[in-house]
């Protein structure tokens, strides 16, 4: 099954969303269709560097006609949830229709609730300060290559000897912001499933933010590490582990297939400045 359509998703972004200066997004085309999304549901394991388990995942995918709905919640030992429902098409190209990401609880120090549509409405529900929520709507020009909770399914349409792709996502830091993805092939690595070794191709995904706030991200130590994709590749590929932060500030974990067994993870290093 399809790991978060995250890597970010909010998942691959949220450490990036610290600096309210404009940025400049470079604009990639869409993803093309090469393999059509059907009904799905399968189940994840969240575990810590040290290989504590953290909490589950269960995803959930229908199809009606060209028109895909995908659900992923992770539900973590200590409450905390992360819940997103995203809506795209896949009519020779992969576009996003809406993207609706909650997270709230102790894993996440700052609870987001932001919701993206294709239209560039962009919504985001905080708690204010007398406890009553508040909603700020704003309005971003969104490329044809946004891809708030899509990662995942746009990198199985990726070949691995890529040489790189370019994407877009929306971050919910102020009423919004638009960031970009850089990738490419980051080689293979094996991981077994009932004692079958298998190899997955590695994709390395570098967070880009443009602009001032490019620049000065290394300089006060906030540039975040780097994401790892595994894709297992066939007639059917599918994302098989997630290595990357989830929120702003927070731990770098992997996010695996159940069943399957992953040899244990260094954190990614953040990309160098050039």
């Amino acid at each position: 099954m399809p790991l978060s359509r995250t890597c970010a998703r909010y998942t691959l972004a949220a450490a990036l969303a610290i600096f309210a200066t404009p940025a400049t997004v470079a604009i990639a085309d869409a993803i093309s269709v090469h393999h059509t999304q059907g009904a799905v549901h399968g189940f994840l394991v969240l575990r810590s560097q040290a290989g504590a388990t953290l909490g589950y995942g269960e995803f959930t995918q229908l199809a009606e006609g060209d028109r895909v709905t995908a659900h992923l919640v992770y539900r973590f030992r200590d409450g905390s949830l992360d819940d997103e429902t995203t809506v795209f098409t896949q009519r020779g190209t992969f576009q996003l229709v809406s993207d609706h990401h909650v997270q709230r609880g102790p894993f996440f120090p700052k609870p987001s609730d932001i919701t993206v549509e294709a239209n560039g409405q962009v919504t985001l529900r905080t708690a204010g300060k007398d406890g009553k929520p508040e909603v700020q709507a704003s309005h971003i020009d969104l490329p044809s290559d946004v891809s708030n909770g899509m990662v995942g399914t746009l990198l199985a349409n990726i070949a691995a000897n890529s040489p790189g792709f370019k994407l877009s996502l929306v971050v919910p830091y102020g009423k919004g912001r638009l960031i970009g993805l850089a990738g490419a092939s980051a080689g293979q690595a094996s991981f077994t499933v009932a004692g079958a070794t298998r190899k997955a191709a590695v994709f390395r995904i570098k967070l880009q933010v443009g602009g001032v706030a490019g620049m000065l991200a290394p300089a006060v130590g906030k540039q975040p590490p780097d994401v790892l994709m595994w894709i297992l590749e066939g007639e059917a590929p599918i994302a098989v582990r997630e290595i990357g932060q989830l929120s702003e500030d927070g731990p770098v974990i992997s996010v695996e297939l159940a069943g399957a067994t992953f040899p244990k993870f260094a954190a990614p290093a953040p990309a160098k400045s050039k």
